[in-house]
């Protein structure tokens, strides 16, 4: 028991009490507003939820895995730019991306303007009516493959190529390849991107807000601010919350017991094969087409309604905007990186239960919905406020809600949310050092934590930087937390995007998405180029 256990048992305590404040409150007595959801409107949530999750994660997964394994197998025009080029489209939030593509195919929007201007056609409108259950998927499914891309790619470029030399030696072709070799080696990794993907589409709320479907999110934002009812808020939560854990569940089950290892300490790893002809030009087209509809054709979008609003850019409030995006997202991913060092380096020094389960519990945070940790938050602050009428009446002072209207609250939701983010990347970074320097510099008389500053901390800089800039950039990102916790007149690049958007002012929408976009397109990039040379 030394100062890194105290205080890592501290903050998993921080992690884990607002959800429990759900729990807790989930299995109170119903009253009549949920027995009402319950009966007539819980299996549209469920249903609606589970038809994105499904069709979302089967298109990630072919887009996402296809595109790997093209890249990662073959070699053709402008492959190393599509390398890192196809995780831009992280760069654009789905809510951005959604309300972009239905200016471009509404009515009024450049597609449907051209053909009855130039050719003098009028289409019908609902071949162009993205606002639905398959527009939201088609939304969800090019903003998000690069999770399944990204983590595919790396586990394929650390793979032998024994198995695929000797499958295309037997005669079999580059699909039969695919189907029955890499996509079966490649299970535990296409399983975690998927999984990201399914969480970020179950913490969504701009998207399904925007085109009109009603999930658990919107139902949570619908019940508290619509009919001011918390506690129903809390049970939809809570169930959401169940939903989840099962979801996890399956995901371990479905990874299995079954790895895939080198068989001998000669390795060669994969190497691009060289296409010519007309698959050449296939695989560039395909690269091309996915990049061209889920970043070049939204950014040109954006650029078009920037350049109707510019001025925008110089008013006082856009500068306010950023100033307070920017600032927020700062400081919580300062304090991101600090706790995730903490619990990193307290579990990397020790070998005991504590060490093992600490890191399990930073995920939660990740894989529970903004707007159930928003609710969570809330219950638990604003308890802690009505503790504290009493010292305020002892103190001679008014009792006020101090804790849960202050930007202290949405700070501590942005922390709990996005620990993991850089947790996993300083874990990594602690994976590839050891304990062997630190070992060394405790033989020559350093303690513990002069040993980490001296050494180690420099040693995984890269890997803090990595995790602050993932931190920074969700959080620049994030919208339903900062609807709901933000004080009152707080706005972020985020929510005055969002709220622009849904009073049909999306011209004004675009400067706000073209910074955040701008931002995360930079930080991508210098996480790819940079980060992976350390």
């Amino acid at each position: 028991m030394n100062g890194w256990t105290i205080l890592s048992i501290l903050i998993v305590s921080f992690v884990i009490l607002p959800n429990l404040s759900i729990l807790v409150q989930f299995f109170s007595e119903p009253n009549e507003n949920w027995l009402h959801i319950r009966e007539y409107m819980l299996q549209s949530y469920i249903q609606n939820t589970l038809i994105l999750i499904v069709f979302v994660g089967f298109f990630t997964l072919m887009i996402g895995t296809s595109l790997a394994w093209i890249i990662s197998a073959y070699d053709f025009p402008m492959r190393k730019f599509f390398q890192w080029g196809l995780i831009l489209p992280l760069a654009i939030p789905p809510y951005i991306g959604a309300y972009t593509y239905h200016g471009i195919l509404n009515y009024t929007g450049t597609i449907q303007t051209t053909l009855r201007n130039q050719f003098d056609v009028t289409v019908n409108q609902d071949y162009f009516n993205i606002m639905n259950m398959p527009g939201a998927i088609f939304i969800f499914t090019l903003f998000l493959f690069p999770y399944v891309f990204t983590i595919t790619k790396a586990y394929l470029a650390r793979q032998s190529t024994g198995l695929i030399e000797n499958a295309r030696i037997l005669g079999s072709s580059s699909w039969r390849i695919y189907f029955q070799v890499v996509l079966p080696i490649s299970r535990a990794a296409i399983v975690a991107g998927v999984s990201l993907v399914i969480l970020e589409v179950l913490n969504d709320y701009g998207v399904v807000k925007y085109y009109g479907i009603q999930t658990f999110t919107t139902a949570i934002f619908q019940t508290w601010f619509g009919m001011g009812d918390l506690q129903s808020a809390v049970k939809l939560s809570g169930t959401l919350m169940i939903i989840v854990v099962g979801l996890l569940i399956l995901e371990r089950v479905m990874r299995g017991r079954k790895r895939f290892s080198f068989t001998t300490t000669k390795v060669k790893l994969l190497q691009p094969v060289q296409l010519k002809g007309r698959q050449k030009w296939l695989a560039f087209s395909y690269c091309m087409f996915i990049f061209l509809i889920a970043f070049i054709i939204p950014i040109i979008q954006l650029l078009q309604w920037a350049f109707y609003t510019y001025e925008q850019f110089f008013a006082t409030e856009f500068l306010g905007l950023i100033i307070n995006s920017v600032s927020v997202a700062f400081i919580a991913s300062t304090i991101i990186v600090v706790m995730a060092i903490i619990i990193s380096n307290f579990a990397r020094l020790n070998r005991g239960m504590l060490a093992k389960t600490f890191p399990k519990v930073t995920i939660i945070g990740y894989s529970i919905p903004g707007a159930v940790i928003a609710v969570g938050v809330v219950t638990l602050f604003t308890s802690v406020d009505r503790q504290l009428f009493g010292f305020y009446e002892w103190l001679g002072l008014e009792p006020t809600l101090i804790m849960s209207t202050s930007i202290f609250m949405l700070v501590f939701a942005y922390v709990i949310r996005y620990l993991a983010v850089a947790y996993n990347s300083i874990e990594s970074g602690f994976d590839r050092i050891g304990t062997n320097f630190t070992e060394a510099s405790r033989m020559l008389g350093m303690s513990v934590t002069k040993s980490f500053f001296k050494v180690d901390m420099k040693l995984i800089r890269g890997a803090i930087f990595g995790g602050f800039i993932l931190a920074f950039i969700d959080i620049m990102k994030e919208l339903p937390l900062t609807l709901i916790l933000r004080p009152f007149n707080f706005d972020t690049l985020a929510t005055k995007a969002f709220q622009y958007a849904s009073d049909e002012m999306i011209h004004q929408a675009a400067i706000p998405s073209i910074f955040i976009v701008v931002v995360s397109g930079i930080a991508i990039y210098v996480f790819h180029h940079v980060l992976e040379k350390e």
